[in-house]
């Protein structure tokens, strides 16, 4: 029976990851010239037509794995927080590491007047998200972090860095603005191979420290005290995980501005399709987040053409909804 069941479940993952990859194929094919199906199948076995190259593989394809990235990057970072926490509300905003990600590439791009080179971009991101991050991490300890410390600390630095962020817009300079706010919407558009060189090794790399980590998660989203009656190191693994998310969070930021919500929404999908075990909700969710935010995209790419809508305003209206929902159920269980 057991067998079974995880057979089941590893079906659903599989299910999952065809779905992404028929999403890939349609998005590549899909926007202002259609290119069919067959011809963006053929193309990417090296047999294609020439004149499908360039707009298949310099300027869509590069889009979409951003898009690939950003998304599983999220959902990872959120999994980890709402199990870390214990609170399905849970996100990388949560910690303020969205915010502090944010307001540090806005406030580095007017320094530098916007004359930055993309590499420099997840590392601003990365800055700005681990100050805020510790900054909530410190002003919750008394005795250790209490995950409800954590959360009300959270959203209060989160303020503050968002405060930051709309004084370095007003005070750049005004070609930067339209840029700026573009950016902070969540978008991937203009992303190249350059982005996606940059993003792919702490993508796969920390997630799949995260993944790894995945049993000691379990334990701690049980309980402080019975992680520690079993052995479990709870405050340097607690480190560890927020490590994690904000890496994984930050760099996303760096890459595709504030994409809304997808932390939030990516990791109850997957607890519904696969279960509990964070083990196989990382997998599940990262799939998720990817799926999302490439549709997104798609939409904002296809649907208003030839204005090009940023990917975070659709997750912010799947998002918020969504969000609601969960405040309801909480309450109710309240």
């Amino acid at each position: 029976m057991l067998k079974s069941s995880k057979r089941f479940v590893s079906l659903k993952i599989l299910t999952l990851a065809l779905l992404l990859l028929v999403a890939l194929i349609l998005s590549i094919g899909l926007g202002s010239l259609h290119v069919p199906t067959w011809d963006v199948i053929k193309a990417m076995v090296g047999m294609g037509e020439q004149k499908y190259q360039l707009i298949l593989f310099e300027l869509r394809l590069p889009r979409i794995m951003a898009a690939i990235l950003v998304g599983a990057a999220m959902a990872v970072s959120g999994t980890i927080l709402q199990a870390l926490v214990r609170n399905p509300l849970a996100s990388p905003d949560l910690m303020g590491t969205t915010s502090g990600a944010t307001a540090a590439v806005v406030a580095f791009i007017t320094i530098m007047n916007g004359q930055v080179s993309v590499a420099w971009l997840p590392l601003a991101a990365l800055a700005g998200g681990s100050i805020a991050s510790a900054l909530t991490y410190i002003l919750a300890w008394k005795r250790g972090s209490s995950p409800l410390r954590m959360a009300m600390i959270g959203v209060s630095i989160s303020s503050a860095f968002a405060a930051i962020t709309v004084y370095f817009t007003i005070a750049g300079p005004i070609y930067l603005v339209s840029q700026a706010l573009g950016w902070m919407a969540g978008t991937v558009y203009g992303t190249s191979w350059n982005h996606v060189a940059v993003l792919a090794p702490l993508v796969i790399l920390f997630g799949l420290i995260a993944w790894f980590q995945s049993r000691t998660l379990n334990i701690l989203e049980v309980g402080d005290q019975i992680a520690t009656g079993v052995g479990v190191r709870v405050e340097k693994k607690r480190f560890l995980f927020i490590a994690l998310s904000v890496i994984l969070a930050s760099s996303a930021v760096g890459i595709a501005g504030g994409i809304s919500f997808l932390g939030l929404m990516a990791p109850h999908i997957a607890r519904k399709i696969v279960g509990n075990n964070n083990s196989l909700v990382l997998i599940a969710s990262a799939i998720i987040g990817a799926l999302l935010l490439l549709l997104a995209d798609l939409a904002g790419r296809t649907m208003f053409v030839p204005m090009d809508i940023p990917a975070g305003i659709f997750t912010a209206i799947l998002g918020a909804p969504f969000f609601v929902y969960l405040m309801y159920k909480q309450g109710k269980r309240g």
